[in-house]
């Protein structure tokens, strides 16, 4: 049986982003509403690593990430909600609007 060869994303939690093991491929966050909301603003993939589907391995990361601590997400960047997000619609219960703003107040 062949295994997909999933790249190594790490959370580089100082420079507010996660990335690959070698730094060159990134999702970069802003964290928002007393650190409760994450805003993903940015992906960058350089040329020679595109079609390898990274963009994607790290919008996961993140979304994952956002998941198991309860934070809501806003897509600011074009990649994630004009690609991830339509490719991969089980994701968007974790996307920032003014009705999760008002349930995470109330809990």
């Amino acid at each position: 049986m062949a295994t997909e060869n999933k790249p190594k994303i790490v959370w580089n939690e100082g420079r507010h982003r996660f990335e690959t093991e070698d730094h060159e491929a990134f999702i970069e966050y802003k964290m928002k509403n007393n650190g409760t909301v994450m805003d993903l603003v940015r992906t960058y993939v350089p040329s020679s690593k595109g079609g390898l589907g990274l963009a994607s391995h790290l919008c996961v990361a993140a979304f994952e990430h956002a998941s198991s601590r309860s934070f809501s997400i806003v897509p600011t960047c074009s990649y994630v909600s004009e690609t991830f997000l339509p490719r991969n619609p089980s994701w968007k219960y974790l996307v920032y609007t003014e009705e999760s703003k008002i349930l995470k107040s109330s809990m």
